[in-house]
């Protein structure tokens, strides 16, 4: 019967890209590690040490180190390398919050740990965080920050002093602040203070620096974030279903919006760029890591491929413009760092473009609205589960006038099938005949053979937009629904679902007109519950919480129209 090969048709073009998305997880492209040797002053270099130094002028990478400098002249700028009372055997300094446990090193007061206290990496091992940062092997991953002038200024390999090896968040109190110091003989002071507040992972950055020296001091405030890229990293990480989601460098601007850049790019397309009101990125699934420089700012932002082991390095950076302090006076530089996950509520409230590190991707317009009204109904019932059964009954109320023009027209070529097997009989192996003669009845009996092609075709990008949701939403992460579903972002461990949709299936072709189909049809028809089952068994249970529930209404919708057009006869 012709009227249902478009829809089947669509139905394996649909399955083809979902089968396609789930192969890349597993099989696409992974990438290698450089055949890169290190240098023998390499070798002999730890983290931030190897300093060849660059001008910043236009915020351009350094050749071979991980430091900016300020623009010098003809002369060059001065050596900056470490030496050994550089090479500081102090412990790390660990703060904790509500939600956030930090590790400090006081070389430059980088954030070399970072862990999310809300966010068990699986349910299995519920005290194992989500951890962000990382100063170990193919996982590093830093949060950098420092001073660039061509005076004594302390950057992200100064030693700095701390008061206390530990920090905490006392009970009842709203914020913690984390002060660390640095002194040159010569009467500068820089006090870097880490400020963070309940509830909050954005995370406040303060220079604040003294110029107890006889001449003015000028300089800049840098920031960036440096990691490493990982086999693991490219394979899922955390062991949720996000493999195939970005991971990457972020840049935002207000006249570019959000750029991304993979890292494969950086090392053959470096960025290089200045503007203000943006900030930058490093972004994986579920969680990113973000500097963002004061509002009104005009800040120069760049990327780098940096090896100091062999195994390449990313570096995303951002450099402020210069000021001067006079002898005597003080002046405060102040940026935010953002460690967390992408809450989309709140990430609008902390910077502008902030939500765009959400992924959605080219489904982007049908997944943000489906999203916001999931989360709405998720507000009013506490469940998302819940939430999105209720999200799937308003869709098939929204698509209820144009799935009822569906099963009306299926409903009367049921009625139809007698004269179908009787054109068939009458006209045998004439293809052609038999066709003209069932357009001429369908026109005749006023029924439309491809009225069931639109309510699939628009249930196709929703039905992939909810998939990007599902896997994009950290608010859906290890989300329970109820009984045996813990997880709504993983599969199903009993496989309940899936079946459940098949037995919705099965039920649903049988109130579905065969007549006139010719045996491939037929078997590729019966076949789908199948095929759907199988497939349904490694998706996301929301997912197939939302398939199994509109299959489930539509047959129930399928079955009260068929009965009432053959009760009106």
């Amino acid at each position: 019967m012709a009227n249902l090969r478009p829809v089947l048709l669509l139905t394996l073009v649909f399955l083809g890209y979902l089968l396609w998305v789930e192969w890349q997880k597993d099989y696409g492209p992974q990438p290698q590690p450089r055949a890169q040797q290190p240098s023998s002053q390499q070798q002999a270099t730890t983290v931030g040490a190897d300093m060849s130094l660059p001008s910043v002028s236009e915020a351009a990478p350094s050749e071979g180190g991980d430091v900016p400098v300020v623009s010098a002249p003809e002369s060059s700028a001065p050596d900056m390398a470490i030496g050994p009372s550089m090479q500081s055997e102090r412990p790390v300094v660990k703060v904790t919050t509500d939600v956030l446990e930090l590790g400090i090193d006081p070389v430059g007061g980088t954030v070399v740990t970072a862990r999310l206290l809300g966010y068990p990496v699986s349910l299995d091992a519920p005290t194992d965080k989500v951890q962000m940062f990382s100063r170990q092997g193919e996982g590093f991953f830093i949060a950098q920050s420092g001073l660039l002038s061509r005076e004594p200024a302390p950057n992200h390999t100064a030693v700095y002093e701390s008061s206390s090896n530990a920090y905490a968040l006392a009970e009842g109190a709203d914020e913690l602040r984390v002060p660390l110091t640095w002194t040159d003989p010569g009467g500068m002071r820089v006090t870097k203070t880490y400020i963070l507040k309940r509830e909050r992972y954005e995370i406040e950055v303060r220079h604040t620096v003294t110029n107890g020296s006889g001449a003015t001091w000028s300089g800049s405030r840098y920031e960036q974030l440096q990691r490493a890229r990982s086999l693991e990293d490219d394979e899922g990480g955390f062991n949720d279903p996000g493999r195939y989601s970005f991971k990457g460098i972020g840049f935002y601007s207000p006249e570019e919006k959000f750029e991304k850049i993979n890292f494969d790019d950086v090392s053959s397309e470096p960025f290089q760029r200045s503007f203000s009101d943006g900030w930058l990125a490093m972004i994986q699934h579920y969680f990113f890591a973000a500097w963002i420089p004061p509002a009104g700012e005009t800040n120069a932002y760049s990327t780098q491929e940096f090896s100091p082991t062999g195994w390449p390095r990313y570096i995303a950076r951002s450099v402020s413009p210069a000021v001067s302090i006079a002898p005597s006076t003080s002046h405060e530089f102040s940026s935010r760092l953002y460690v967390g996950p992408k809450l989309q509520d709140e990430l609008q409230d902390i910077a502008p473009g902030l939500e765009h590190t959400v992924n959605y991707g080219i489904f982007t317009v049908f997944s943000k609205p489906l999203f916001w009204l999931l989360s709405n109904i998720h507000d009013f019932v506490g469940n998302w589960g819940w939430a999105i059964i209720l999200l799937t009954v308003l869709i098939k109320l929204a698509f209820f006038k144009l799935t009822e023009a569906q099963y009306r027209s299926m409903a009367r070529m049921r009625k139809l099938q007698p004269r179908i097997e009787a054109l068939k009989e009458r006209y045998g192996d004439d293809k052609q005949r038999m066709s003209q003669a069932m357009m001429e009845m369908y026109k005749k009996e006023k029924v439309n053979p491809l009225g069931g092609c639109l309510p699939i075709l628009v249930q196709i990008p929703i039905f992939i937009a909810l998939y990007w949701v599902l896997l994009e939403s950290v608010e859906l992460r290890q989300a329970p629904f109820v009984g045996w579903i813990h997880n709504l972002s993983a599969r199903d461990p009993y496989f309940i679902l899936p079946v459940l949709n098949a037995v919705f299936m099965i039920l649903t072709q049988r109130l579905t007109p065969t007549a006139g189909m010719d045996p491939l049809q037929r078997k590729m028809m019966n076949a789908m519950p199948v095929v759907f089952s199988v497939m349904f068994a490694f998706f996301p249970a929301g997912l197939v919480l939302y398939w199994a529930t509109n299959a489930g209404l539509s047959l129930a919708q399928q079955w009260y129209i068929t009965r009432k057009i053959a009760a009106a006869d």
